[in-house]
Formats: C-alpha cells, sequence, structure tokens
C-alpha cells in the first residue's frame, strides 16, 4: 500500500500548523523549509479534511498549494493565491481517471481537474503571484507525466518547477 495523505505548502513568518486555516489538521509535521519563507508540511490522511487553501493564502497573503496524494498512484493539486484565485489539477493523470472510473454522475477527469495546458498557464500565475517567473512550457511534461515510481515525485517536482522548493 503507498501513501496516502496531503502535503501543504506555503509561505509564512510563522509554522504553516499554528494557522486558523489548518486548525483542523492536528499533527501535521514540517517535511521541508525552503528560501522566502517557503513551508512544506505534511499530514499522513486516508480520510478527512485538512482545512481550506483559498483560506491559507488569505491568512498568510501569499501564494499556497496541497497536493493529496493517493496510494502514491495519483495527486490532487489545489491551489490557491490571493490575487488570481483558486484552480485545480492532477498529477498522474491515467492513474486519476482510474479512480474516478465509476463515477455514478457520468462525470470524466475533465470535469474535476484542469487538462495540462490550462493548468500550466494557472500554476504560472501561481508562481508569478509568488514573485516566481515559470514559463508555463516548463510545466507541461510534470502536468501529463505518470508517476513512476511514487506520485510524491511528481508533486515535489512540480514544487521545484514552481521555483518554490528545490528538488
Amino acid at each position: 500500500m503507498g501513501y496516502w495523505g496531503y502535503f501543504v505548502v506555503g509561505r509564512g513568518t510563522r509554522p504553516l500548523a499554528e494557522l486558523d486555516a489548518l486548525a483542523g489538521a492536528e499533527g501535521m509535521t514540517l517535511r521541508e523549509e525552503a528560501p522566502g519563507g517557503w513551508q512544506v508540511w505534511e499530514y499522513p490522511s486516508s480520510g478527512g479534511d485538512v482545512g481550506s487553501m483559498n483560506t491559507l493564502a488569505e491568512e498568510t497573503g501569499a501564494p499556497a498549494l496541497f497536493g493529496y496524494v493517493m496510494d502514491s498512484d495519483c495527486v490532487v493539486v489545489e491551489a490557491a493565491a490571493p490575487e488570481s484565485g483558486a484552480w485545480t489539477t492532477c498529477l498522474a493523470r491515467a492513474a486519476m481517471a482510474g479512480y474516478l472510473g465509476g463515477s455514478d454522475e457520468g462525470l470524466t477527469l475533465e470535469d474535476y481537474f484542469l487538462e495540462p495546458p490550462d493548468a500550466a498557464e494557472r500554476a504560472a500565475t501561481w508562481a508569478a503571484e509568488a514573485g516566481h517567473e515559470v514559463n508555463a512550457e516548463s510545466l507541461i511534461d510534470v502536468l501529463t507525466a505518470e508517476a513512476d515510481p511514487l506520485a510524491e515525485n511528481l508533486f515535489f517536482r512540480l514544487l521545484d518547477r514552481l521555483g518554490v522548493v528545490p528538488l
């Protein structure tokens, strides 16, 4: 069985786990700190909710990003920034499609998540708001890659490309 849980990424002067936006995620652990006040927190969970990344972005005044890893197969990426708003995509799309395959409502992957070109544009805008110049084209290969072997690796590659946490 692979990893199930959240990675919470944000920028702040105090630990993100202390903020009201993440009050429901008791037991988060700091995984990494990066230049510019960036923090990556981990919250292992196969259920439940870590909080609101919209509220986290609002509370910190900076872009925020959540990655929900599903059995190390795929990642739901939710992001928000105070100016550019929220967007959602996924990593390891074929695996994610497998998780959604039995949708009773007949919804598809594209009904839930931005497609890679659109996600790349939104991610580049998110990065710009974070103070990083990122070319949307440089994100496409991460947004279209499959997990090899772990979806978590794709998530951290995305953070690297966004200029947040270097690999």
